[in-house]
């Protein structure tokens, strides 16, 4: 009876009216892990980017577009959860300036962009979270141990799911995922491919394992 946070999909950043900066992430493991948290009994709170999927009808649903837009909707609800799960592919980068009209391809042969950062959502969770349980992800293409290890501690995060997006069947779009689970004590456990929701539920036991008695 819990309740928990689950962000999914990805962020969109504006960089005329018909054009924008995301990633290739599709929703599907932030959904996952909705599903199986509402079949497990907690209350969810899922926050998605632009998905083609269907949300639970269980969930306290929000759909958002850009990293600020997710990051309000995370603030705002933050103080009423017990656990954060950042599913999320939020984009680390936008525009500096988004441009008013569309971009016309014979205005000019060559565009140059000035980009600037967004917030770091979960770093900035890491920081004010207290006793709240939080869960980060990370999507990496070398050096996958020691990239999640690094974010685990850098974000003062309970666990980490990392996985290596070069590995077939792994990653974005895919119904799949290979992961790699590390918590806050350095315990580690490698999942080899799997169906993404077998993946929720390898997460949520280890949720289950860390949340204070």
């Amino acid at each position: 009876g819990k309740l928990f946070m689950v962000t999914a999909g990805p962020t969109r950043e504006a960089l005329d009216k018909v054009r924008f900066i995301s990633s290739y992430s599709s929703g599907k493991m932030g959904y996952a892990l909705a599903e199986e948290g509402i079949d497990r009994g907690a209350r969810i709170i899922l926050i998605s980017g632009p998905s083609p999927l269907i949300p639970p009808p269980q969930a306290e649903f929000y759909s958002v577009e850009t990293a600020l837009e997710m990051r309000k909707r995370v603030m705002e609800r933050f103080s009423a959860v017990d656990g954060v799960l950042m599913a999320a592919a939020v984009s680390d980068f936008k525009p500096k300036l988004v441009y008013k009209g569309k971009i016309k391809k014979n205005a000019c042969t060559s565009l140059k962009l000035d980009l600037v950062q967004n917030p770091d959502i979960l770093k900035e969770l890491g920081r004010i979270k207290k006793d709240k349980l939080l869960v980060g992800f990370c999507a990496e293409t070398s050096s996958l141990k020691e990239k999640a290890e690094e974010k685990l501690k850098e974000k003062n995060l309970d666990l980490i799911v990392a996985n290596d997006i070069t590995l077939e069947g792994a990653g974005f779009g895919v119904d799949t995922n290979i992961v790699l689970l590390m918590d806050r004590d350095g315990e580690m456990t490698s999942l080899d491919r799997r169906s993404k929701r077998e993946v929720a539920g390898k997460v949520w036991d280890k949720v289950k394992e860390l949340m204070p008695a």
